[in-house]
């Protein structure tokens, strides 16, 4: 679908806590909208002040082994919704928005953009599981990794700020907000991620636990329902199960600060396997140019930085914070489908 031209794109990304709607006009913000404690359901109070726009860019977090964005029609919705048990918190909240966008937006162009395409290119050494590769091929078995509107941003920010281009920068990722995904970029894309077959993985977030021993999941199936322990990894586990807080950082911060224990332990788990994380991935890259932080934990909590950067020295380079910029990411990608 060819459109003569497209300037002025409505960016609506909703996350795992909150809902933000951006309008972007050649390139740049015009205007940021952000509902906090979002429920999931659609919020025409987002949007019914944005006035005309050119074209809709939505966020979905998983789109398979799509390498690109589409536009978002009926076809492509039934796909999509076959990958909410992959991402139960996301998809279904991504799918009801594009139904509400498409309601009140009949004759203007609504276009998907995915998360996991970012890491489409994975080595196979790094999407690759060890299992049978019976199942691997039956089940589409694969480590696709999240978080890559940011990444992508964050690339060309970096690029930006290092003249260069982006295919000449080797760097890390880190996007620190409810989720938290660690991601090594060569060659303008992702080459490995700390997120994998679903966004439970890498390090702990708010409710999610980051990775786990797979014997211990088999453990905790034997002892509960799988409908408990499904609920309990997407919305108990992380720092809100570590802290018996909600799993806000700043919740988590606060009570630290008054002594709890179960808080410090928390932030402390936090951070050691983020720097673990951060290590890791730095095995895959030829050279690191930047350690690159992003989202709204790098963006607000100063204090917690400073103590990440503590045993990360051997790194050669100071982090960095960049702004998260998912939607500048996304009109730059609905353009380009459109034109």
């Amino acid at each position: 679908m060819a459109v003569d031209a497209v300037t002025r794109v409505l960016a609506v990304n909703p996350g795992s806590s909150s809902l933000k709607v951006s309008v972007v006009d050649g390139g740049e913000s015009i205007g940021q909208w952000t509902v906090q404690d979002w429920d999931g359901m659609p919020d025409p109070a987002a949007v019914e002040a944005v006035g005309p726009v050119d074209a809709i860019a939505l966020r979905f977090v998983h789109g398979g082994d799509r390498r690109g964005p589409v536009l978002l029609d009926p076809f492509q919705e039934n796909r999509l919704r076959a990958l909410v048990p992959l991402a139960p918190i996301h998809q279904p909240r991504s799918l009801l928005l594009g139904r509400a966008l498409r309601t009140w937006w009949p004759d203007t162009p609504l276009v998907a953009c995915f998360d996991t395409s970012f890491h489409a290119d994975l080595p196979p050494a790094a999407s690759t599981y060890p299992i049978p590769m019976e199942w691997t091929r039956k089940y589409g078995v694969r480590r696709y990794g999240f978080h890559g509107l940011s990444c992508a941003n964050a690339l060309r920010t970096t690029a930006e700020t290092l003249g260069r281009h982006p295919e000449d920068v080797a760097m890390i990722c880190c996007h620190l907000g409810s989720g938290v995904s660690v991601t090594a970029i060569d060659g303008g894309h992702s080459i490995d991620t700390s997120m994998g077959f679903t966004p439970l993985d890498g390090v702990p977030m708010a409710t999610r636990p980051g990775a786990l021993d797979p014997g211990l999941v088999l453990h905790l199936a034997r002892e509960m329902p799988m409908d408990v322990l499904d609920a309990g990894l997407n919305h108990h586990s992380g720092l809100a199960g570590m802290s018996g807080t909600t799993g806000d950082l700043r919740e988590v911060l606060a009570a630290r600060a008054q002594g709890c224990p179960d808080a410090d332990l928390a932030a402390r788990v936090y951070l050691h396997r983020l720097r673990r994380e951060i290590a890791a991935v730095r095995t895959s890259l030829p050279r690191l140019d930047a350690l690159v932080l992003t989202g709204g934990v790098a963006e607000h909590q100063p204090g917690l930085l400073d103590e990440l950067a503590q045993g990360l020295e051997f790194l050669g380079v100071a982090p960095t914070v960049t702004p998260a910029r998912e939607d500048l990411e996304m009109a730059r990608q609905t353009e380009e489908i459109l034109h």
